[in-house]
């Protein structure tokens, strides 16, 4: 049997690249999943053709980066959580802006969107999860979107420097997020693959893909960060391009064979995957 893995590109809107990049991908069945920061740059002139592709479609909630230099300021990562874990967020603001993105959604789509997740992953932190599952409840009832599981995959022959950010990254609500989403009856995806340090190029690239392939569970999905040219202005263009170069290689077909894994889409699936 074949392993059933979601294939998540983040940042669309961020630039004119990474949205090329991302429609492209999809078109070539590349990826099943495409995060919108709704409030980026270029995110309501490349929403059209993207709502065209046979992909998911989510918000990538963003509390942490400013992406107009007119708009709000959004604290620097490491300030939100602490923030959060010492419970000085301001619920109004949060409120504020998941309704102002969450709009800006509905405006593109004229829908919901398939699924939440966070902009380097805040979606999961104390005080801003619960909103979440809040509003998400209060617009869409029994409809309600699936959420991005944080807690790492199997990390058999990944790096140490990789392994630790992953394990960070779901020590930061990974746990937490499961259970509330859980009781609110909310899906997830089973665990998250794809944490890496953004460098190397394709060749190192291409080797944490390979691995995060055999590691792949049933369920489990990989984020990737994808552009087809080189943004003006984004620090990790070179090696968004380096992902866009690796999956669209006639390889990842290859790789995809060999581990068992098929590229799926959560949001068509009977049924949510367990986050055990």
């Amino acid at each position: 049997m074949s392993k059933r893995v979601v294939v998540c590109g983040d940042d669309f809107g961020m630039n004119a690249d990474v949205d090329a990049g991302m429609n492209a991908l999809a078109g070539m069945r590349r990826i099943s999943a495409v995060s919108c920061l709704t409030l980026g740059p270029t995110f309501a002139a490349n929403a059209p053709r993207l709502a065209a592709m046979d992909v998911d479609i989510g918000l990538h909630v963003n509390f942490s980066e400013t992406l107009d230099p007119h708009g709000d300021a959004m604290p620097a990562l490491g300030a939100l959580i602490l923030k959060a874990y010492a419970g000085l967020l301001d619920t109004a603001w949060i409120d504020a802006q998941l309704a102002r993105q969450m709009d800006a959604f509905e405006a593109a789509f004229g829908r919901a969107p398939d699924y939440v997740d966070g902009h380097q992953h805040v979606h999961q932190l104390p005080g801003i999860r619960g909103r979440i599952l809040d509003l998400l409840a209060r617009r869409y009832g029994t409809r309600t979107p699936w959420l991005r599981q944080t807690a790492p995959g199997m990390l058999c022959g990944i790096p140490l420097k990789e392994s630790l950010k992953a394990r960070v990254i779901g020590a930061l609500g990974a746990h937490a997020l499961a259970r509330e989403a859980r009781l609110s009856g909310v899906r997830t995806n089973r665990r998250l693959l794809g944490v890496y340090a953004f460098g190397g190029g394709r060749r190192r690239f291409a080797h944490l893909l390979q691995t995060w392939l055999f590691n792949a569970r049933d369920g489990d999905l990989v984020m990737c960060h994808p552009a087809q040219g080189d943004g003006p202005g984004d620090a990790l263009a070179r090696q968004r391009r380096a992902e866009f170069e690796v999956l669209s290689s006639p390889r990842l077909g290859e790789w995809l064979t060999a581990n068992g894994v098929r590229i799926t889409r959560l949001a068509s699936a009977a049924r949510g995957f367990s986050a055990d």
